[in-house]
């Protein structure tokens, strides 16, 4: 028979404080605080349509795809349902007010800092002997060896050997300026000569460097930095007063303290 534990709002507040929650949690929710207000200031609205589908992009980012999934998730949660309405909502006001704020300064922004979102394909191969690496290096000038032989031969991860080393789209900003100085500066398809750093020496092939364009999808990315860059700005001007239950120090506890 499995014991029963029951849990008060006082135990869960207090394992908040002993687990340094406090601060994050209270950040939270000075930032939800200054969404409603700024939202009603700029008097964003919010019809019943709009909240419906934002109750659907919440269900389906939570993957709720029958009424059962959605239950057992509130119920894991502790939620209700107008607690689940008050999230969408909160995720709507959001968006909206990100796009009241900062729709009109994307763009700008983006072309201020184009060279930010300059992209490279790379390949990349760490090694721990610098000698070797420049064996290799100088091979594969040669044509005595391939990218992809050397990234089977030295590459430990599995999944990343098979990729062969690959690494993806990193735009500029992402990397660390010797790499993004090296790789930018090349002439695709090309093998940089090795880059050393504290993880090792990097073997580089840059398959492409990728123009930057302001799609879609950028565009959110961007409204979103500038929206979360803004509420950290606000948030830091809100003084917080937490009314949490005062606990008296015990006598062993100030002998602690006056042992540290």
């Amino acid at each position: 028979m499995s014991k029963v534990l029951t849990v008060s709002p006082d135990d869960i507040l207090y394992h908040i404080k002993l687990s340094f929650q406090v601060p994050s949690i209270l950040e939270a929710i000075a930032t939800r605080k200054v969404i409603a207000d700024e939202a009603e200031k700029a008097g964003i609205q919010i019809d019943t349509q709009e909240l419906q589908q934002a109750a659907d992009s919440l269900r389906l980012a939570n993957q709720l795809i029958k009424a059962e999934d959605t239950w057992a998730w509130l119920g894991k949660y502790h939620l209700s349902l107008d607690d689940f309405e008050v999230i969408a909502q909160t995720n709507l006001l959001s968006a909206k007010l990100a796009n009241h704020l900062f729709a009109d300064k994307v763009e700008p922004f983006f072309y201020a800092h184009q060279l930010d979102y300059i992209g490279a394909v790379t390949y990349e191969v760490i090694l721990d002997d610098e000698d070797l690496a420049l064996e290799l290096f100088y091979a594969l000038q040669e044509g005595e060896i391939s990218f992809q032989e050397i990234a089977r031969q030295y590459i430990q991860d599995p999944e990343t050997r098979r990729a062969g080393g690959y690494k993806g789209i990193r735009l500029r900003r992402d990397l660390r300026p010797e790499f993004a100085a090296a790789i930018f500066s090349a002439n695709p398809p090309q093998i940089l000569k090795p880059i050393t750093t504290l993880k090792g020496v990097h073997i580089i092939a840059v398959e492409e460097i990728i123009k930057p364009q302001l799609d879609e999808q950028r565009r959110l990315q961007i409204m979103g930095d500038l929206f979360t860059n803004w509420l950290k700005q606000q948030v830091a001007t809100v003084e917080i007063v937490a009314k949490l239950t005062e606990n008296i120090n015990s006598e062993s506890s100030k002998v602690m303290l006056n042992q540290a």
